[in-house]
C-alpha cells in the first residue's frame, strides 16, 4: 500500500500507518498502569479477588466473585471516554480511529447489558479518574459496600 498504510487487519485497524498500527498493536490490553494501581488499592481494603475472566462476557479486568461485583478499568482513548482530554482523536485517519472508538464503545455497551442480565453489579473507572487515588478509594469502598 502506498505511504506504507495497512488496508485492514483483525483488530479493526483501516488505512493506518504501518509504524501507527505497530505502537497502536503494543498498547497493552491488561495488567495496564491504571488497572495495576486499582487492584492495588482494592488488595489495600482487604479484598480478593480474579482477573480476566475469560467466561464472563467482555473478559472484565478485576472480579469479585464473592460480591458478584466486576471493576471495569477503560483506557480514556480506547473507550472513549467523552470530554477527556485523553480521548481526542489524532488528526490522521481520524475517520478511522472514530469508527474503531464507536466500535469499541458499543461492545462495551453490550457487554455491560449481559452482565447485567448475568447479576453482575459493574463499576468503570476511567484512565483519567485513577490520578487520584483517595477519590478512587472512596469510589470503591462505597461500590463494594452497596
Amino acid at each position: 500500500m502506498p505511504g506504507g498504510l495497512v488496508e485492514k487487519d483483525s483488530r479493526g485497524y483501516q488505512n493506518v500507518a504501518a509504524s501507527t498500527r505497530r505502537r497502536m498493536l503494543a498498547v497493552r490490553r491488561s495488567n495496564t498502569a491504571p488497572e495495576l494501581v486499582v487492584r492495588q488499592l482494592l488488595h489495600a481494603l482487604g479484598y480478593r479477588f480474579r482477573l480476566h475472566r475469560k467466561d464472563l462476557p467482555g473478559t472484565p479486568d478485576i472480579v469479585l466473585p464473592k460480591h458478584r461485583k466486576i471493576i471495569l478499568v477503560h483506557g480514556c482513548f480506547w473507550h472513549g471516554h467523552a470530554g477527556c482530554r485523553r480521548a481526542k482523536l489524532p488528526l490522521n485517519n481520524a475517520e478511522t480511529w472514530q469508527r474503531k472508538i464507536e466500535a469499541n464503545k458499543i461492545r462495551d455497551t453490550r457487554n455491560l447489558s449481559a452482565l447485567s442480565l448475568l447479576g453482575w453489579r459493574v463499576l468503570v473507572l476511567w484512565e483519567c479518574e485513577v490520578a487520584d487515588l483517595n477519590r478512587i478509594r472512596e469510589r470503591l469502598i462505597h461500590f463494594l459496600s452497596v
